[in-house]
């Protein structure tokens, strides 16, 4: 059995839905560079599926989405050792990031350290209600680092230093208000609020999905009027994809049979 079958699970609850489940990594679901890497690897063949409008990303079980980063491997690393472990992270979490469609990240339990972070690297992070999130690094001696780095932009400063400097945890009720978290729900409605996303993006068309993705991530990386300027000339393609003439005519048919 290869790492990719060994460490994670994809079922298909809809043709246009993918579920990538973390499997066998402990009942925590903790990143070890096997599990970092089969991960990667299985995103990277889920990227090529062109019926896809979008990924929900879960840990196994009930008690995390995924705990942190193996401590126990950590606590061997050297320098060098080091930087190939977080190099490694970094690249599963920018295989998410850069998804070409959606990725909805399922939290249930604890989602620490370098699971927060890869969750922060999804689009949409839907919570249990009684679930916790926390970036206890420090408190094993390591700083919080990879893309723990877009979390001043995502929820302040002052929220965004409290998390790293005190290594507390919070629940996701607050993680929500602070904007980490789009929306928390009771644990029994979880798996179906998430269905209940992934159906309504299954209704819009793929190519313009990719194309609102694309625009997020360089948007990221520009100021404000270059960013404007950027989206002009994307609007126009999505013209050529015919997938505006067919949801905005089939809106305007709608529309006359209401009249």
């Amino acid at each position: 059995m290869g790492e990719k079958a060994m460490y994670s699970q994809i079922s298909y609850p809809t043709p246009a839905t993918a579920v990538l489940t973390i499997a066998d990594a402990g009942p925590l679901n903790v990143l070890s560079t096997p599990v970092i890497r089969a991960l990667t690897a299985q995103l990277g063949e889920l990227a090529e599926n062109s019926e896809l409008h979008c990924l929900v990303l879960r840990g196994s079980g009930s008690r995390a989405f995924i705990a942190g980063a193996d401590i126990k491997e950590m606590a061997a690393l050297t320098a060098s050792t080091g930087r190939a472990f977080i190099s490694a992270l970094r690249d599963l979490c920018n295989a998410v990031r850069h998804f070409p469609v959606p990725v909805i990240v399922r939290l249930e339990g604890h989602t620490l350290g370098g699971g927060l972070e890869l969750a922060m690297a999804g689009d949409l992070r839907i919570a249990a209600d009684d679930a916790v999130v926390g970036m206890p690094e420090v408190k094993v001696g390591i700083p919080s680092v990879i893309h723990a780095a877009m979390m001043p932009a995502q929820i302040g400063a002052a929220r965004a230093a409290w998390l790293l400097l005190t290594g507390e945890n919070i629940p996701a009720t607050q993680a929500q208000q602070w904007g980490l978290i789009n929306e928390c729900v009771p644990r029994d409605r979880l798996d179906e609020r998430i269905l209940e996303i992934a159906a309504g993006l299954a209704q819009i068309g793929p190519v313009v999905l990719r194309q609102q993705k694309r625009l997020l991530r360089r948007w990221e990386c520009m100021t404000v009027d270059a960013a404007i300027d950027d989206s002009i000339a994307e609007f126009g393609e999505a013209f050529k994809t015919g997938e505006p003439q067919h949801h905005m005519n089939a809106f305007l048919e709608r529309k006359n049979k209401r009249s």
